[in-house]
């Protein structure tokens, strides 16, 4: 048997079998992972040392001044989607290497040995509070969860699955923006995205985006800002180009706090800045409610 029909027997196997695609999703395999004993990280904000194991029991918010922390995407999952509700689809996409980038393969090999990921995204099927819905999460922890073909993809498909399914979709945002080793492959991603976000509106279902820190470039300018509701954590950097870039090219100093997730509340470019401790229960009354109206 090629390895090609044993991956689509493999495959079949799965869509047939709920529990083995639980125990074969890269969120089961990421869940055995622990922060080891005594690991110490700085905060970057108020740069004092927090306790890692105690950060977890504390949703990953600094204790000593409620900065929040980069949450991988199994956490964030684990966090916000009801226990043993999530099911993850998407599997078994591929990262190839369409611009033959030196050392491409290779980044992309490490980064799913580190993260159990097949790429920076994943979605599925999952409840909150017991509000059915689809979830998908950007992980900034694969190469800055930079949007290359597999992510586009993926996104898309987790908005084409909430069609089939008539579903509300939510998405959790963390990205650097297109992925540069990609070019033009990574940039149409941006149309893509797009053009499944309009697919999913046209059913009347609805779409909240979660900005989370940072979410920045092409993911921005995409389907990061196409929500029914925009929502974004304390603090986050959300924007297109970064203050620095902007500051060096119109030559004058930006106000404080510019693209910060408070600054684009108060500008309306997001809807409201959500403290993650509340994220959950905010998520499953807007499900309820647009449940409700629909």
């Amino acid at each position: 048997m090629t390895s090609i029909a044993k991956t689509l027997h493999k495959r079949k196997k799965i869509k047939n079998n709920l529990k083995i695609i639980q125990e074969q999703s890269s969120f089961a395999k990421a869940q055995k992972m622990d922060v080891p004993e005594g690991l110490y990280e700085k905060c970057p904000s108020c740069n004092r040392t927090v306790n890692m194991k105690s950060n977890i029991a504390n949703d990953y918010i600094c204790k000593h001044c409620g900065n929040h922390f980069r949450m991988r995407a199994i956490d964030r999952i684990r966090y916000i989607v009801d226990e043993d509700t999530f099911v993850e689809k998407g599997l078994g996409y591929i990262t190839l290497n369409p611009l033959f980038q030196d050392g491409y393969e290779e980044k992309i090999s490490h980064y799913k040995k580190t993260t159990n990921l097949d790429d920076a995204y994943i979605y599925g099927f999952g409840q909150i509070n017991g509000q059915q819905c689809v979830v998908g999460v950007m992980d900034s922890y694969f190469l800055m969860g930079s949007m290359g073909s597999v992510v586009g993809e993926k996104v898309t498909k987790s908005f084409e699955y909430a069609v089939y399914k008539k579903l509300p979709i939510i998405i959790f945002t963390a990205s650097g923006g297109a992925r540069m080793q990609e070019g033009i492959f990574s940039l149409m991603q941006m149309a893509k995205t797009s053009a499944a976000v309009a697919k999913h509106s046209k059913m009347g279902l609805l779409y909240i985006s979660v900005l989370t820190h940072p979410t920045t470039g092409g993911v921005t300018a995409s389907f990061a800002t196409l929500g029914d509701i925009i929502l974004a954590e304390p603090g986050a950097l959300i924007g297109f180009a970064g203050p620095r870039v902007i500051e060096q090219t119109i030559k004058q100093k930006l106000p404080d706090g510019f693209q910060t997730a408070e600054f684009m509340e108060e500008k309306g470019f997001v809807d409201k800045v959500v403290h993650r401790k509340d994220l959950k229960k905010t998520l499953a009354q807007l499900l309820l409610m647009h449940r409700r109206v629909a």
